[in-house]
């Protein structure tokens, strides 16, 4: 069965009518579409003499045995933000499966090294707001207990949803052993981004993924009656968070990076009350450290500031944070390599989203990504897209970086 990215296009589409609408993508982990997405892929695998199972955190496992134990991975994830896009996460693992396709004909169903395939639980963190879960229960940064506080907007905690699918959350970190043969790991995801579209490069190859620290910052001030307060005499909380608001943009044009406030909460929450308690969450992301630092220093003295002046206070809280990671070098040169195959010219980029691949770099196992561009930048919206003739370049190229990696990997 030779290589057929025009099938990896086609699965892709079939997977948008099972698991979208005109809204876009619905494929929030542990939901029932993310499970119908699970179910197509395993309908997939089956025609393959590859082992699968489900591992103690929720990712799922395809593996072809090879001739050696030593383990290539390819990852992605089939979970998406609601109204997300039809290629964000899916393709990663589709075009890993025709790899896995191409690979089981030509080796009779034995490579020279043994070829794993992952689909990952939940790398968005849309239901939860953890990113990265069922890898960074693999890569050992994983703490039950915290993890355990985390809710949905319906109160569903995460534990609840892991049962949803056999799993216990106590056991995720047992995941660890996913990775104990892992000699490669390689992720191909589109950009997300501007870049490669407005250099006119179909592909690039990806020197790390930003640090990224989350935080909550919540202001706490008085409720009072909305019609009988008067402007001057109020402590609102809710005008403190959109002083900082506005000033999260001085911050990351001042450091060069990015800053996002994703989410407001509001206590009493009604129209005629003054807003008591604003809870707010920030994302920073920067490539460098100490500037990501800075960030958030710079964020907690700004609060402190326009709390002070509105009459408030303001704690802080940490959601979660990840530092800058670079991929392996010589995986960046073969993926380059892989490119220049296909395409007359690309380009070495960071990536400001967080993936999986940053996880599985945190556990000391070799890893490079592979970028496919994206039409005007837009991910996370169902105008997310990619030129077909693109994709179907991405899946050839990650099929010979796949090549490269297992001759890496021998010569080690």
């Amino acid at each position: 069965m030779p290589l057929d990215p025009a099938r990896t296009v086609q699965e892709l589409k079939a997977l948008r009518e099972l698991t979208g609408d005109e809204h876009g993508a619905q494929r929030v982990a542990f939901t029932d579409p993310w499970l119908v997405a699970r179910a197509f892929l395993k309908q997939r695998l089956d025609a393959l003499p590859a082992l699968q199972h489900q591992d103690a955190a929720g990712n799922y496992w395809a593996t072809l045995r090879g001739e050696s134990d030593r383990e290539l991975l390819i990852g992605g994830h089939l979970d998406s933000v609601p109204n997300g896009g039809w290629l964000d996460g899916c393709l990663n693992v589709l075009a890993g499966l025709e790899v896995m396709r191409r690979m089981n004909e030509q080796y009779a169903g034995k490579p020279p090294v043994t070829l794993r395939l992952v689909d990952w639980a939940d790398e968005e963190g849309a239901r939860f707001g953890r990113s990265l879960y069922g890898s960074s229960a693999a890569s050992g940064h994983f703490d039950p207990g915290e993890m355990a506080k985390l809710t949905d907007k319906d109160g569903v905690t995460l534990g609840s949803a892991l049962e949803h699918i056999g799993v216990r959350l106590e056991d995720a970190p047992q995941a660890r052993e996913e990775l104990k043969n892992a000699a490669a790991y390689l992720e191909l995801h589109i950009e997300q981004g501007p870049v490669l579209e407005g250099l006119g490069l179909p592909l690039g190859s990806v020197l790390g993924t930003v640090g990224v620290e989350r935080h909550t910052v919540t202001f706490h001030g008085q409720a009072a009656h909305s019609g009988s307060t008067p402007m001057k005499a109020r402590k609102d909380a809710l005008l403190a968070a959109a002083k900082l608001a506005s000033e999260i943009y001085v911050i990351a044009e001042r450091h060069g990076g990015v800053c996002t406030i994703g989410s407001v909460k509001t206590l009493p929450g009604i129209v005629t009350s003054v807003v008591e308690t604003c809870e707010l969450t920030l994302d920073q992301r920067h490539l460098n450290a100490e500037a990501l630092a800075a960030m958030w220093k710079d964020a907690q003295e700004v609060a402190q500031w326009f709390a002070g002046e509105t009459g408030c206070t303001v704690s802080f809280g940490d959601i979660w944070n990840i530092e800058p990671i670079l991929f392996h070098p010589e995986l960046i040169d073969a993926c380059e390599a892989s490119i220049l195959e296909f395409a007359p010219q690309t380009h070495r980029l960071p990536s400001g989203p967080l993936h999986d691949a940053a996880e599985v770099s945190r556990a000391g196992v070799p890893t490079v990504m592979l970028f496919v561009q994206s039409l005007r930048g837009i991910s996370h919206n169902r105008i997310e897209d990619t030129l077909e003739e693109h994709i179907e370049l991405s899946v050839r190229a990650l099929d010979s970086l796949a090549d490269r990696a297992m001759t890496w990997i021998e010569r080690q």
